[in-house]
């Protein structure tokens, strides 16, 4: 609400707007709260050379451009670890064996109608009594067999969108490129703190009776006193929690098989599902540009349409 002048005011100031000279003289005395501790440029965010901050979609999109991936990844199964081993060189290499289960296409997220670029993939496969009418409505518009796992992929820009319906198989991948694995670690269930933490216990002696591996008092010396923290480590479910395992080197590719054998260890127990993308410390592999087959091409449209 703008501010009001006192009653005795209000006819000269009626007057005195008239009057071209004496209106800018008259000005209303600012209202509202003075921060205490206003922004104070600094050289880390002013300067002729820094860009400027913005808090834009547009301008987010612009910052996470260079570590956006540009292609869609894929949705495979953790089969177990083996490994391979070099005679020539005589190494033996520990290594994670990944499957890919008829893994396709099922939709585009594009910038114009949800804000971002994405792939959305499907895997396996599950029965339609045992699908969500919704997700079925989503399948069938689409044009695509029901899917057991459905997983987005975010990509850099319109590029990157393969034809819905395209089948992903290992060949997707090259020998030698590198990758980031994501998946659940395996689940410990509930677990006391020396377990979960790594907390060394309490003195086996000095008093100490029957309370050896617990954690003792957790309120007092925290800064406040008499309560907890919120983020006290303190003992309760353990695993089951999303790891991202980043640069594991492709070392095979079966394309027949559909298998992708990976270096080094993937996080999470056998048959758990894992997703697997171009990592993005890695300089990105050379692949040919995304060219729609004319059958995939006229079952989009006649989905489209």
């Amino acid at each position: 609400m703008p501010p009001r002048l006192p009653g005795k005011l209000l006819p000269l100031s009626s007057l005195l707007w008239g009057v071209p000279s004496l209106a800018p003289r008259i000005a209303a005395r600012p209202f509202g709260i003075r921060s205490l501790n206003p922004p104070k440029p600094s050289r880390f965010n002013v300067g002729p050379g820094l860009p400027v901050l913005e808090s834009t979609s547009t301008a987010a999109l612009r910052r996470k451009a260079n570590s956006l991936p540009l292609r869609s990844g894929a949705i495979t199964t953790k089969k177990g670890m083996t490994a391979m081993y070099d005679p020539e060189a005589g190494k033996r290499t520990a290594c994670t064996v990944l499957q890919l289960d008829r893994v396709e296409v099922v939709s585009h997220k594009t910038r114009q109608r949800h804000g971002y670029f994405a792939v959305q993939i499907g895997a396996g496969w599950r029965h339609p009594s045992n699908v969500k009418k919704a997700m079925l409505g989503h399948f069938s518009s689409q044009g695509v067999s029901p899917k057991r796992h459905v997983v987005e992929f975010r990509v850099k820009d319109e590029s990157g969108l393969p034809p819905v319906g395209q089948l992903i198989d290992a060949a997707w991948f090259q020998e030698g490129q590198y990758i980031d694995a994501r998946s659940n670690t395996k689940g410990k269930g509930f677990a006391g703190v020396m377990k979960r933490h790594g907390f060394h216990g309490q003195d086996r002696t000095h008093g100490v009776s029957l309370t050896h591996r617990s954690a003792g008092s957790t309120g007092p010396s925290q800064g406040g006193g008499s309560r907890v923290y919120p983020g006290k480590k303190m003992a309760g479910n353990m695993g089951n929690n999303q790891n991202t395992v980043q640069n594991l080197k492709v070392l095979k590719v079966d394309a027949e098989n559909g298998i992708v054998v990976v270096n080094g260890t993937v996080s999470g127990p056998k048959g758990c599902v894992v997703r697997i993308q171009d990592a993005i410390k890695k300089p990105w592999p050379k692949i040919a540009p995304i060219v729609a087959e004319p059958a995939v091409e006229a079952a989009a449209a006649a989905a489209a349409a």
